[in-house]
């Protein structure tokens, strides 16, 4: 056993708005220059929904990911060296600019420039990659909230594997919302795809990332990735992909999508695993038990044997101490309501989804009856036009045992809080029910509804905790030009280390400023400080002239 840290999410799609706040988030963090004008790190798609790119879980067209083959071999399913060699400078299996959208602008120039006449005018939109007029087709929302549609829920590749009562009847059930940012998978089929070495998962974290001095923009990893969380910039010539906001994580800090999500949907937590099994687990032979092979290799932080092993690969007691209070270990083993998103790709990816339940007591009560007695909700289970096969084909490759499984925890959840919430007996048979005690649903609840913030995101920090006059400032390998948006005062704050072109603001500078009267650079170490988010505190050199009596 060969034990290494991953750091993993958790969102809980009952509590998704599709408000896209993150999603806009990301966008003006990481993807606000030239040549990312359609790259969306995080996107929300409306479920039943075609997604985005468009279609991009047919894999018979796309080829992403693994396939098992007849010796019980991994595969990529886009093919090896040699075929990939074959095709190093035209690759046809990714998807083309429609299939993403034609990002646009608008001549809002013509509003002021149109001569007089009987019709106001009008500011048309023009396309931001060739400049002239176009038509708007598609775009990385289209589909929103348009669950019941006949034009584009059709090409749902999830819903064409179900049964035909269910497409009938879709117009008539509800819809939910499935944010999505990259997988970090464990075992990354993008990494394995790249020609040139330039895709890789870090050792301390498992987060994987782009290496933009190697990267030569062959774009085989565009194809490799099921999920299509990998862009290619046609300005720089590179890839890009979500980094799970590595500058943040480092020093303590969760994504900046998980920081501003309305909902607190989101869930950020270490876990371990046995690196040792991965291969063996993704290759095992039925998709249906890829979800618990996955389980399997991720190891109990509270075992002595785990401790110890991940003591010798180096990991800190400081990480081993966040693994054990991780909510993401908490929600996948000790609850087991969290599952992955296609498990059936075999790349074992490691942002996971609590599927929603809120639909099914909304069904339940529309007809009269009690929204939360338990045996409503179970008999409600069975009887949903959507049915909990297209959830399995989101989560489980199919296996609906398993996401029945995961609703009666939900719906025994709500039911027995509601004695509580009432003043009433606790009944231990709810809990009892679906495998639990009462204080596991209790603690069940508490972190899916009340938890605090540092119960959401417990995340170990890389650095050891300095007094915050001395933080070290960390570099940034995507600083470069035409880079994700990193310099001057970047996304992370204003006040911290010494005046360079990137400055990451620590947990600890930012404890300190928002906590201290003065500012967090001290006056060994002066910062330059941005007057358009300046929070007032401390008052930098020379920005107000003396008094008379030289104050």
């Amino acid at each position: 056993m060969k034990v290494m840290a991953q750091l993993a999410m958790v969102m809980n799609l009952d509590k998704c708005i599709g408000c896209h706040t993150c999603s806009v988030t990301c966008k003006q963090a990481w993807t606000n220059r030239p040549g990312t004008e359609y790259v969306w790190f995080n996107n929300v798609e409306t479920r039943p929904g075609q997604g985005y790119p468009r279609t991009y879980e047919d894999q018979e067209r796309w080829r992403g990911g693994w396939i098992r083959d007849r010796k019980g071999r991994l595969r990529l399913r886009d093919g090896g060296r040699f075929s990939k060699l074959a095709r190093i400078f035209a690759n046809p299996k990714m998807p083309s600019m429609a299939d993403y959208y034609e990002p646009w602008t608008y001549d809002y120039d013509n509003l002021l420039s149109a001569p007089a006449g009987d019709q106001m005018p009008t500011a048309p939109p023009r396309s931001l990659i060739s400049g002239e007029p176009m038509t708007i087709e598609w775009s990385a929302n289209w589909d929103d909230d348009l669950g019941g549609s006949t034009e584009i829920v059709p090409g749902d590749p999830v819903l064409k594997k179900i049964n035909e009562q269910v497409k009938f009847e879709l117009e008539e059930t509800f819809m939910f919302y499935l944010p999505r940012i990259c997988e970090h998978c464990i075992n990354p089929s993008c990494v394995a795809s790249c020609p040139s070495g330039a895709l890789y998962k870090r050792a301390e974290d498992g987060i994987v990332l782009v290496d933009q001095d190697r990267c030569r923009g062959w774009r085989m990893c565009v194809s490799g990735c099921p999920y299509k969380k990998v862009y290619f910039n046609h300005k720089t010539g590179k890839a890009e992909k979500c980094t799970f906001c590595y500058p943040r994580v480092e020093v303590g800090l969760p994504t900046v999508c998980s920081e501003t999500c309305v909902g607190r949907l989101r869930y950020i937590g270490l876990v371990l695993y046995d690196v040792d099994g991965v291969t063996e687990a993704a290759s095992v032979e039925k998709d249906t038990e890829l979800y618990e092979a996955q389980k399997r290799i991720i190891l109990d932080p509270h075992d002595p044997r785990v401790i110890a092993g991940a003591r010798a690969e180096g990991i800190s007691d400081e990480w081993i101490g966040a693994a054990q209070r991780s909510p993401v270990y908490a929600l996948i083993h000790e609850y087991q309501v969290a599952l992955p998103l296609h498990p059936e790709y075999r790349t074992m990816p490691m942002v996971w989804y609590i599927p929603p339940l809120s639909p099914v007591v909304d069904a339940v009560a529309r007809d009269g009856h009690d929204g939360e007695d338990l045996g409503n909700l179970f008999g409600a289970l069975q009887s949903l036009r959507i049915p909990i096969e297209y959830l399995a084909g989101l989560f489980t490759a199919g296996d609906t045992a398993v996401v029945e499984k995961v609703l009666q925890r939900l719906a025994a959840m709500r039911s027995y809080m509601r004695d509580i919430n009432l003043g009433r007996e606790t009944q231990p048979h709810i809990p009892q029910a679906v495998g639990m005690t009462e204080e596991q649903v209790y603690n069940m609840y508490r972190l899916l509804a009340l938890a605090k913030y540092d119960e959401r995101y417990v995340i170990p920090t890389a650095y050891a905790a300095t007094v915050p006059g001395s933080v070290e400032e960390t570099g940034c390998s995507l600083d470069f030009e035409g880079g994700p948006g990193m310099y001057e005062s970047g996304p992370f704050g204003e006040a911290s280390g010494d005046p360079v072109p990137v400055a990451v603001e620590t947990f600890h500078a930012l404890q300190h400023r928002q906590t201290s009267d003065g500012m967090a650079a001290s006056e060994s170490r002066p910062s330059r400080v941005n007057l358009l988010n300046w929070d007032g505190r401390g008052t930098p050199h020379g920005i107000f002239p003396p008094n008379g009596d030289g104050r």
